[in-house]
Formats: structure tokens, C-alpha cells, sequence
């Protein structure tokens, strides 16, 4: 299951440039006159049959995706988007929860975007003191990213570190969106990045973060929020569903349904969290 996913996941890398080819070209062939009409099209996949036209309802013949009812225009913006290849720098410290970084990372990865990892120096760590993970580079020489994620489990002393909150501050200018599931909601919160902020984190550490960081508000009972271009999520499971929710953000609703459907999880309700401003 496994290895065909990483195929899959070939595969569409392959088939970006393909479809922003076939998109343009299928665009253009059909006139002014129709960039506001209506069809059916397959659910975007990354393959050549995302700029297919069916003349009915039913499932795409070449990838099986049930066909959605949309407008040219619509689909146009969509393929764009999908097909720009947001960089994700998931920062992963020793004792990381591992649900925390790997259902976002499912979420992202399924979705089209290219994930990294990062941590205070190249050597191993070890989440939940189970796992080992070998980073893709240390907080020295990572390269820039659309979004940066934290993660909570032993954020302690990354939220401490100042080498750790001098590099995300720096980040700061450069980076599109920040993420956070549980308690890495501390880690960038120590940098300064919910500063005057609203905020939420693990449901046991609600207090903890009100007290860390008196100038955010921090929020209880909430899945996520959404601050435009700062997401924090609740724990755990909760950082799948944020990850939806920026996935839908930025690519549409639809590409997150397809992503949540094929991780068959079925618990996103979309707009379940707070969005305090959008982006």
C-alpha cells in the first residue's frame, strides 16, 4: 500500500508540467465565450484528465474520480494552483509526537506539495522514544519554504533554544504561512509569531500556553484557527484537519475532499475551526 502510494505520488510529480501544458492548451481552445460555462470534470489528480470535459455525471474513466459539476474559470484557477509546488519545511525535534507530523504530512504530501525535514542539527532523533528519524537538513543550511510546521511533543527546550527562535525570526519575512499542531504552538509562539494573535493548542496545555505567552489569545474547544497566514491547531488528530483546511486554502475544497477521501478519513468538517482572517 505503501510503495503504491510513493508511486502514485511519482507519478504526479511527472504529470505536473503535462497538465499545466494540456490546461493551457485546453483553455485556450475553448474561447472567451465559454470561460464562465459549466462541465463535468474529473477531480483533480495530478494526470492528464484533470482538463478532460464529460458530458455527464459519473466517474472519470482514466483515474476513477467521481465527476464534479464545475465552471472552466473555476478549474483554471484550481490547476494553477495545484500545479505551484508549495514547499513545506516540517521542523521535527527529538521526541516528537509522531500523529502530529505524519497525518499533516500525509495530508500534504497526497495533496501535491513537497515536504522537507528539519531539526536543530542533522543527527537522528527519536520520537516518542520509538521512532528514528533522519533529517533532511539542520536549522543551518535548510533551504527557504512556503510554509513552515511545528509540532508538539517534548517542545521544551526547542521553545527555549535560542538559536532554534532566532532562525524561525528570521524565517519570518520570507515564509508565506505558519502551522503549528499541539504544542509547537510554543515553539513559534516564543519566536514572536502569535504575537497579538489568536491561538490554539492541546487541550491539556491551554493554561500553559495563556501563561507563556501573555499577549496572544489563546482559545480552548477549537479544532483550529485561522489567522490568514497563521494556523495553530488543537492536538493530535486535530493537525489533520488544519492541514485540510490549508490544503483547501490553497488549492479548493474539492482537492481536500479527494485527499481526505483517500486517506479515508472521514471526521473533516469543513469550516470546523475558527478563521479570524482571511488570506
Amino acid at each position: 500500500m505503501r510503495g503504491d502510494y510513493l508511486w502514485d505520488m511519482k507519478k504526479k510529480i511527472i504529470c505536473q508540467t503535462v497538465v499545466l501544458l494540456l490546461s493551457t492548451f485546453f483553455l485556450r481552445a475553448q474561447g472567451t465565450a465559454l470561460k464562465d460555462s459549466m462541465a463535468w470534470l474529473c477531480g483533480i489528480c495530478g494526470g492528464s484528465c484533470d482538463t478532460l470535459v464529460f458530458a455527464k455525471p459519473g466517474n472519470c474513466p482514466h483515474c476513477g474520480m467521481e465527476l464534479i459539476h464545475q465552471s472552466v474559470a473555476v478549474r483554471k484557477e484550481l490547476i494553477e494552483n495545484y500545479n505551484k509546488h508549495m514547499t513545506i519545511c516540517f521542523y521535527l525535534q527529538d521526541g516528537v509526537e509522531v500523529l502530529d507530523f505524519a497525518g499533516p504530512m500525509e495530508v500534504f504530501a497526497y495533496a501535491g506539495f513537497h515536504v522537507f525535514t528539519v531539526s536543530r542539527t542533522k543527527a537522528p532523533i527519536v520520537t516518542q522514544g520509538i521512532l528514528k528519524i533522519m533529517p533532511d537538513y539542520s536549522i543551518e543550511d535548510a533551504p527557504p519554504a512556503d510554509i513552515m510546521a511545528f509540532f508538539g511533543g517534548n517542545t521544551g527546550p526547542s521553545s527555549k533554544d535560542s538559536a532554534v527562535l532566532s532562525w524561525i525570526r528570521k524565517r519570518k519575512t520570507s515564509t508565506s504561512y505558519f502551522f503549528s499542531v499541539c504544542t509547537g504552538a510554543f515553539i513559534i509562539g516564543k519566536a514572536g509569531v502569535l504575537d497579538n494573535l489568536t491561538a490554539t493548542t492541546f487541550h491539556a496545555s491551554i493554561e500553559s500556553l495563556r501563561k507563556a505567552l501573555p499577549g496572544t489569545k489563546v482559545l480552548s474547544d477549537t479544532r483550529f484557527v485561522d489567522n490568514g497566514n497563521v494556523i495553530t491547531t488543537a492536538g493530535i488528530s486535530a493537525g489533520i484537519d488544519g492541514a485540510l483546511h490549508l490544503v483547501a486554502k490553497l488549492n479548493g475544497e474539492e482537492t481536500a475532499r479527494e485527499v481526505a477521501k483517500y486517506m479515508e478519513y472521514d471526521k473533516w468538517i469543513p469550516g470546523q475551526g475558527l478563521v479570524v482572517q482571511k488570506k
